[in-house]
């Protein structure tokens, strides 16, 4: 019961994070919320529900939330936020976001109806497992948790061992003297919206695979959870919020 309990604990808190990471990468670049990200997340479980239908795998439902993850990213930057820079602009900005956020909720209804879609995904997928201390875990729950894992990690190489992550801290830290540096703060500001899509989308893949169905609500349901995290976390401290 402990170790399944663990795994459990384990799995739920990898999604959240997914979609918590971003909040924080946004919000420690531009000092800003983007609640349109929790809806980025939701469409992740529909790209799931799209790519199968299709007669794809997995493979091609995650290639296909990256793509929409990526074009979903450079709307709300440019539409939320490139217009609403300035400092004394959080508010605006932020309730630009959320009204796009409602008006994807509303799209996904029109498009997918309000009730929730089934991936049909076999059922031999939740029930085979391995055994953990006496304990029968589904490899399911094993494999969102090593993905979860796996972009958090690669995540945190990225900033802290590439090009792109020292752009990122320089913009976070001041985007007036990373501009003087030569960086491209717009650029940049485009990047991390990018990230911080694509990680919820995935994350909003896997929450889809784990239940086998894509729900509308899911992306305001973990969004606000995870915002509690970061606050935890700290807002703007991406280890901070790994940690919480």
């Amino acid at each position: 019961m402990f170790v399944d309990q663990l795994i459990n604990g384990l799995v739920s808190g990898g999604l959240y994070a997914l979609i918590e990471i971003g909040y924080t990468l946004v919000f420690g670049v531009l000092e800003k919320l983007n609640f349109a990200d929790g809806e980025i997340f939701m469409f992740g479980g529909y790209a799931d529900v799209i790519a199968l239908s299709l007669g794809g795998d997995l493979t091609a439902a995650v290639l296909l939330t990256i793509a929409v993850s990526t074009l979903l990213a450079l709307v709300v930057e440019f539409v939320s936020f490139r217009k609403f820079r300035s400092a004394d602009a959080q508010i605006t900005a932020a309730l630009s976001s959320l009204l796009v956020g409602l008006i994807l909720i509303e799209l996904t209804h029109n498009i997918f109806s309000s009730e929730p879609r089934s991936l049909g995904l076999p059922q031999e997928v939740y029930s085979a497992g391995v055994n953990i201390l006496g304990v029968q875990i589904a490899w399911i729950k094993l494999v969102i948790l090593g993905a979860a894992l796996v972009l958090m990690v690669g995540l945190s190489f990225v900033l802290e061992r590439t090009r792109l992550g020292r752009n990122i801290r320089a913009v976070s830290d001041s985007p007036e003297s990373a501009a003087l540096s030569g960086i491209n703060v717009q650029r940049v500001t485009q990047q991390v919206f990018v990230i911080a899509s694509i990680l919820a989308g995935i994350g909003g893949l896997l929450v889809a695979c784990k239940s086998g169905v894509a729900v509308a609500e899911v992306g305001l349901t973990f969004g606000l959870k995870a915002l509690a995290v970061m606050a935890i976390g700290g807002m703007g401290d991406l280890r901070g919020a790994v940690v919480a």
